[in-house]
């Protein structure tokens, strides 16, 4: 049986480099090779909190080349290079009817087998049929983009921002730069950008943040007011897994304004100002994943250059080095921002 290699979640402080079986494919499916899977926070998340069972293989901002292809498949060539996005929603539910697809009930229960951070993955009909595509002209690097961006477009429909609007954004590593340059299409009149690594901040101002608040010297409160004239911001995007970004969140926001929490809390409770809901009547929204319906616009806005991935990227590193990669995207002293892991070598 052919083999392959693949990083394997033990524990928050183990992750094994072990051979697993190439997957087999169906009539209908594809075998992917994959050359670049970017690291997100979500990964980081899963691993630090041990929310995945020993022996999980994780991994799912993908791109790579097909090297095996069913004889019902017809969309795709052997060789094709191609972009592949992990959960699929039904299309029919009624959250589905309602545009709410990362909410379908199929939509977890669906992936790639086994994961992207491994040499190879089965790519099942569903997927086929809706999160694979060709990533055309675009570097494997800039394709493993299509999902984060997918999920950032997806997350910024479900909001307003008009033109002159104040913005402010929590968190400037990969999340929270692609927020900031989807943002200027929409021509506000500033983007804040809060954070406590300096050198991501750095990096917030040559991609375009009007303005930059480093938390761990200021209290962000006194300073986005300070900006605003005492007025607070239109919105708030979150794009960092810091549950108390929350109230802080809501404290700089203008009245009638909204919060949209785009990164995963710890499952705890947290005490806000209830009463700022009806007297201000400010919102606060969640957003989880993306919707297919989304990736063909994320690649253009990679080919384009409007989201300017190239530069985002900092730090590459081979599957031997995933835990390594993990530590270096999670450390907030790190000059970071974007980690990628390249699966066909052990190191990079």
């Amino acid at each position: 049986m052919e083999e392959m290699l693949a990083a394997v979640f033990q524990s928050k402080n183990e992750i094994r480099l072990e051979q697993r079986p190439v997957p087999s494919i169906r009539e209908d499916e594809m075998l992917v090779q994959i050359e670049v899977c970017g690291l997100c926070g979500t990964d980081i998340a899963k691993i630090e909190q041990q929310s995945v069972s020993p022996g999980t293989i994780l991994g799912h901002e993908i791109s790579g080349i097909i090297v095996k292809i069913g004889e019902k498949v017809t969309r795709f060539q052997l060789g094709d290079h191609v972009y592949v996005a992990h959960h699929v929603p039904c299309f029919t539910c009624d959250q589905c009817r309602k545009g709410r697809f990362s909410l379908c009930p199929q939509y977890k229960e669906t992936n790639v087998e086994p994961g992207g951070f491994a040499q190879y993955i089965r790519v099942s009909a569903q997927h086929i049929q809706h999160t694979v595509g060709h990533i055309d002209s675009l570097t494997f690097e800039e394709g493993a983009f299509v999902e984060p961006i997918a999920c950032s477009l997806y997350g910024l429909r479900k909001i307003q921002i008009d033109a002159g609007d104040d913005v402010l954004i929590l968190g400037a590593g990969q999340i929270g730069l692609i927020f900031l340059q989807l943002i200027q299409m929409r021509f506000p009149k500033n983007i804040i950008v809060a954070d406590k690594n300096e050198f991501r901040l750095q990096q917030a101002t040559q991609f375009g943040a009007s303005g930059v608040i480093n938390i761990f010297y200021t209290d962000l409160v006194t300073e986005v007011h300070e900006a605003t004239n005492g007025i607070g911001v239109e919105t708030v995007i979150i794009c960092a897994g810091v549950k108390e970004l929350l109230p802080l969140a809501i404290s700089c926001l203008k009245r009638g304004g909204t919060v949209l929490v785009f990164a995963p809390f710890s499952n705890e409770l947290l005490a806000i100002d209830s009463s700022v809901f009806f007297q201000d009547e400010i919102k606060v929204i969640g957003s989880y994943s993306s919707s297919p319906y989304d990736y063909p616009l994320a690649k253009q806005l990679i080919a384009k250059k409007i989201v300017d991935v190239d530069k985002m990227i900092t730090h590459r590193f081979g599957l031997a080095q995933l835990l390594e990669a993990v530590q270096c995207a999670k450390n907030p002293e790190a000059t970071s921002v974007k980690v990628v892991i390249h699966p066909q070598f052990r190191s990079v």
